[in-house]
């Protein structure tokens, strides 16, 4: 079988994570930040300068492409870009069904669930009546 599962023995946050991890969220808190600040609706639009709405919105989408960034070059970053690769590697080795398969099996489905709902629909109102002539004697 070509499975590469190996778990990394070291689970604990090193020191230079923990700095990545603080840094990625001042990236995204940074974008936030200038969303915020430089809006038209704050008091310091008018020392600051209010910035259009799309720079504000690029600023936002710069930091989170940051935070991001600087995230996935922790030891976390790299367990998900390797668990993202074997996803990929797996999903290759899938075989996926025909469309006439897909659309035979889909049909299946629905005559399944219409039987068990009328079955069921009929239970319930079988026991309803059973307890409203029980309840009324």
């Amino acid at each position: 079988m070509n499975s590469k599962i190996e778990h990394s023995k070291d689970t604990s946050a090193q020191g230079g994570d923990i700095v990545k991890y603080v840094l990625a969220s001042l990236l995204v808190l940074a974008g936030l930040f200038v969303w915020f600040w430089f809006s038209a609706d704050s008091g310091r639009a008018a020392q600051l300068g209010a910035w259009a709405g799309q720079l504000r919105a690029l600023a936002v989408v710069v930091g989170l492409v940051g935070g991001i960034g600087v995230f996935m070059l922790t030891g976390k970053g790299r367990d998900i870009r390797e668990f993202l690769s074997e996803s990929r590697f797996e999903l290759r080795k899938v075989v996926w069904p025909t469309r006439q398969e897909a659309i035979r099996m889909t049909w299946v489905v629905i005559v399944v669930v219409l039987i068990l709902s009328l079955l069921l629909g009929g239970f319930d109102f079988f026991i309803q009546k059973l307890t409203q002539w029980f309840l009324s004697r």
